[in-house]
C-alpha cells in the first residue's frame, strides 16, 4: 500500500480521494465544490483529448466555440430543459459595478445559445447537416462534491448537430455513441453496456437519452458519455427552420452528446489499486520511466550512459522520462512512478551492465523481468500492447463476474445490499414503478440496453408484463 492512501477495503471513497491528491492529478480550489487539474490530471485529459477529438473530426465534425454567458431569456425558451437545469445554475446579475437589465446564466450547458446561432444560420437544406463540437468549461452548482466525479465547473466536449430529418438525427446520435463506446473500451480499456435511457432519466429537452454505462471495483455505475436525439424541441424554441427539398418550410432536428472530466474518475476507478494509479498505456501521459541505479559517482556514469542510450531509442515512439534525480533513492523514484500510474519501468543498474540487460517492471501486475539490451524497445512495446489488453479483460471478467440476473424483488434487494454490481431485471416501462424502485433500493435504471435480445417475463416489482430486462445499479 502507497502511503497515505486508505486501502480500497477499508474506505473506497476515502482512497479514491486520497490517490487523487497524492497522486497529483487534483487539488481543492478556493471556491467550494471546484478543483484545481494539476499537470499530470491535465495531461491525462490531454491524452483524452486528442483521442476524441481525432475520432470526432474522422466522422465529419468541426471545433468551434460558443460563450460562457446565456441570456436568461434564451433558457426559459425551452421549458422541460430549463427546468431540468433551473437547480444547477449560476446566474450573473452584475457586471461592471452595474445592474444587468438581463442576468446571464453560466452555461450549464449550451444548446440554448448555440440554436440561437443556428437560426441564423441555417435557411435551406443546403445548409445543414451542420456538425459542431465544443471544447468548454461548465458550470452546474452542484451540493455534493467529489474531485473529478462531481464538481461545480468541469472540463467537457459537447457535440451538437443540425439535421434535415428525425433518421438523420437519430443516426448521428448513435454515431457519436458508439465513438464513446470505442473509446472507452480501446483507450479507457473500459467495457461498457450501451443503451437508451428511460424518460424518467433521458436527458431535459431531449426525444431519447442514449448513454455507456461501466461498473466501478466497488460495484456501482458510472455514467462514462451520453448522446441526445433532441428531435425539434430546440429549434421549435428558437424557431430555427429550413427549406427542404419539396420548398417546404420545416423545423430542424438537432442531436447533442458530451464526454468529460468525469471520465479521469472513471479511469481511477477502474483499474487503479492500494499502490496508487494504473493507467491504460494509451492514456498514460509518461509510457514508460527508466531509473538507473548506482552509488559511486563512477557507476553513475557508466550507467547513465547506457540509459540515455535507451531513452534515445525508446524516444521516437514513445513518451519517457529518464529520471536521473540525485536527491531521492531508487525505491523513491520506484513507489513514486507506480504512485502516478506509468504503465513500464526500466531499472538498469552496475550488476544489470554486467550482463547487458535492464529490467522491466509492469504497473498492473508488478511482473518484473531481465531484458537484454538490444531487445529492451521491442519488449517494451510488446508489453504495453499486452498491459492495454490485458486491463481491458481483466475490467471485462469483474464486470461479468458482478452482474446478475434477477426475477423477484426480494432477490434484487438481497443482491444489490450484499453484492451490488448491475442488476438484470424485468421492468413494466411505468414511471411511477421506476422511481419507487429507486427510493426503496437507492436503484436506478442504468439503460435499457440496446444489444439484449426480447424477453418475456414480469416486472421485478410490481409483476406486470415486461418485454425485456434492463440494467440496474446504484450509481455515482
Amino acid at each position: 500500500m502507497a502511503k497515505g492512501i486508505t486501502k480500497r477495503s477499508e474506505d473506497y471513497a476515502q482512497w479514491y480521494t486520497d490517490l487523487v491528491l497524492r497522486a497529483e492529478l487534483a487539488d481543492y480550489a478556493p471556491v467550494r465544490g471546484c478543483m484545481v487539474i494539476r499537470p499530470h490530471g491535465y495531461a491525462i485529459w490531454e491524452k483524452m483529448q486528442a483521442a476524441l477529438d481525432r475520432m470526432f473530426k474522422e466522422t465529419g465534425h468541426v471545433n468551434a466555440y460558443f460563450p460562457l454567458f446565456i441570456p436568461e431569456s434564451f433558457l426559459h425558451r425551452e421549458a422541460e430543459h430549463v427546468e431540468g437545469f433551473a437547480p444547477q445554475c449560476a446566474v450573473v446579475t452584475h457586471g461592471g459595478g452595474k445592474k444587468l437589465e438581463e442576468p446571464l446564466y453560466v452555461r450549464p450547458t449550451s444548446e440554448t445559445v448555440i440554436w440561437y446561432m443556428y437560426g441564423k444560420w441555417i435557411q435551406s437544406y443546403r445548409d445543414l447537416p451542420i456538425l459542431i463540437n465544443q471544447w468548454a468549461n461548465v458550470v452546474r452548482w452542484e451540493m455534493r462534491t467529489r474531485l473529478f466525479l462531481r464538481t461545480t465547473e468541469f472540463l467537457w466536449q459537447e457535440g451538437h448537430t443540425a439535421h434535415a430529418s428525425m433518421e438523420e438525427a437519430e443516426e448521428e446520435a448513435l454515431r457519436m455513441l458508439n465513438v464513446y463506446r470505442t473509446f472507452a473500451e480501446e483507450y479507457m480499456a473500459l467495457p461498457v453496456i450501451v443503451g437508451q435511457k428511460t424518460e424518467l432519466e433521458k436527458f431535459a429537452g431531449a426525444v431519447r437519452t442514449y448513454s455507456i454505462e461501466a461498473l466501478t471495483q466497488d460495484k456501482r455505475a458510472i455514467q462514462a458519455g451520453t448522446s441526445h436525439n433532441l428531435g425539434q424541441n430546440f429549434a421549435k424554441a428558437f424557431n430555427v427552420t429550413f427549406l427542404n427539398k419539396n420548398n417546404e418550410l420545416e423545423y430542424v432536428y438537432a442531436t447533442s452528446w458530451g464526454v468529460s472530466t468525469r471520465l479521469i474518475g472513471a479511469l481511477i476507478m477502474a483499474h487503479s489499486d492500494d499502490q496508487g494509479l494504473v493507467l491504460p498505456p494509451r492514456l498514460a501521459p509518461i509510457e514508460v520511466v527508466i531509473v538507473p541505479i548506482y552509488r559511486t559517482e563512477e557507476e553513475r556514469q557508466q550507467v547513465l550512459s547506457v540509459a540515455e542510450k535507451l531513452a534515445t531509442q525508446l524516444r521516437p515512439s514513445l513518451t519517457l522520462k529518464l529520471d536521473d534525480r540525485d536527491t531521492v533513492t531508487p525505491g523513491f523514484k520506484f513507489n513514486e512512478w507506480e504512485l502516478k500510474g506509468v504503465p513500464v519501468r526500466v531499472e538498469i543498474g552496475p550488476r544489470d551492465l554486467e550482463k547487458q540487460q535492464a529490467v522491466l517492471a509492469r504497473r498492473d501486475t508488478g511482473e518484473k523481468r531481465p531484458v537484454p539490451l538490444p531487445q529492451v524497445r521491442g519488449r517494451v512495446e510488446t508489453t504495453l500492447e499486452a498491459m492495454q489488453q490485458d486491463l481491458y479483460e481483466r475490467a471485462l471478467a469483474f464486470r461479468e463476474a458482478n452482474t446478475f440476473p434477477v426475477d423477484t424483488y426480494q432477490e434484487f434487494q438481497e443482491i444489490l445490499a450484499e453484492k451490488g454490481g448491475f442488476l438484470l431485471a424485468h421492468w413494466c416501462g411505468d414511471s411511477a414503478c421506476e422511481l419507487a424502485i429507486q427510493e426503496e433500493t437507492k436503484a436506478t435504471i442504468r439503460c435499457l440496453p440496446l444489444e439484449a435480445s426480447e424477453e418475456a417475463g414480469e416486472c421485478v416489482r410490481c409483476g406486470k408484463p415486461s418485454s425485456r430486462r434492463v440494467v440496474f445499479a446504484k450509481a455515482y
